[in-house]
């Protein structure tokens, strides 16, 4: 498992430290762009997301919100730098399930994720889906299974990163199957995926929207959605646990901000997130990468990534793997 080191943390932290300032008030926020720490590469399931909702925004408050693309460390980079950011809602981070894993998965982290940083919106809720190469034989996830098992440690599995849910969906089913498979991390799955297509990365659990892209194109072959039950975009895509009973991965998109922000730029942002979530063009497009929008107050948002890391802290037990 690749790690990276501590003093990268370090220099995120050294170098936004440096420049911080003083809170800003809500009068007339925002008077100046905003930008917005995505912690993958460009093209994945993350950025897509994140660039449709900065569009509507940056269109609602006529001033632009940038997406950034700090990839790599399962989004740790993108955190950390976001959290030692200047609390004047001016910089945000957009919040996965990788930042609930990291908690427990990675021993070492220069922040406390829940302590440092405020909530400010849900975006929307999806599924993982489990796709392979063409190549691979299987043509349902029982197949899947007695072919991994076939073929002990010869299989190998993409994700966006260590301590992603792409990663951790895998690791959950490698220890509810007995699967022998090979962690392969890259810095988003938009970079993994030729790879899979190629053969040389035999899989994916990713996030729906790019597992969908690229099961559509024909360029891989859909299995089963990681969600208890089927996902109601997909329904013909059979859910995990219809093979592997209590299987289970859900993610969620949202957005927090380094604590500290005011409330009353907290509350702009939140009902201005609530409000694109019920524009029919926004939430047509959301479909479309697959996802459900889940509007949220900040507290309530506040309280699901807190029962998140709660959550995904047994499934790190469980599966028994850890970053340091």
């Amino acid at each position: 498992m690749r790690i990276l080191r501590n003093t990268v943390f370090g220099l995120v932290f050294l170098s936004t430290l440096l420049s911080a300032s003083p809170p800003a008030s809500a009068a007339g926020y925002p008077d100046r762009p905003v930008h917005w720490m995505i912690g993958f590469a460009a093209g994945g399931p993350v950025d897509i997301v994140a660039r449709i909702m900065a569009q509507w925004l940056s269109d609602k408050f006529g001033q632009q919100f940038i997406v950034e693309n700090k990839a790599g460390s399962g989004g740790n980079i993108a955190a950390a730098a976001a959290i030692s950011s200047p609390p004047d809602g001016y910089t945000l981070l957009f919040v996965a399930p990788n930042n609930a894993i990291s908690t427990s998965l990675y021993k070492k982290l220069p922040y406390d994720f829940l302590r440092d940083t405020v909530p400010v919106a849900s975006i929307m809720q999806l599924t993982n889906m489990l796709v392979v190469s063409n190549a691979v034989p299987a043509k349902t996830v029982q197949e899947f299974i007695d072919y991994c098992k076939a073929n002990p440690g010869k299989i190998s599995y993409a994700s966006s990163g260590n301590g992603t849910s792409v990663h951790m969906s895998a690791e959950l089913f490698k220890a509810m199957t007995k699967c022998d498979m090979v962690h392969v991390p890259y810095r988003g799955s938009a970079i993994a995926f030729p790879d899979i297509i190629s053969n040389k990365v035999q899989l994916i659990f990713d996030n729906l929207p790019s597992a969908l892209e690229q099961a559509k194109g024909g360029n891989v072959r859909a299995l089963g959605v990681t969600s208890p039950q089927r996902w109601p975009i997909v329904p013909d895509v059979p859910a995990i646990a219809e093979t592997v009973p209590g299987f289970e991965s859900v993610g969620f998109y949202g957005i927090s901000a380094p604590k500290g922000t005011p409330p009353e730029i907290v509350e702009i942002l939140n009902k201005a997130v609530n409000e694109a979530l019920k524009d029919p063009k926004l939430v047509a497009r959301l479909a479309e990468t697959g996802g459900i929008p889940k509007p949220m107050t900040p507290a309530e948002f506040g309280k699901l990534v807190e029962d998140e890391t709660a959550k995904w802290k047994k499934v790190v037990e469980f599966a028994g793997v850890s970053v340091d």
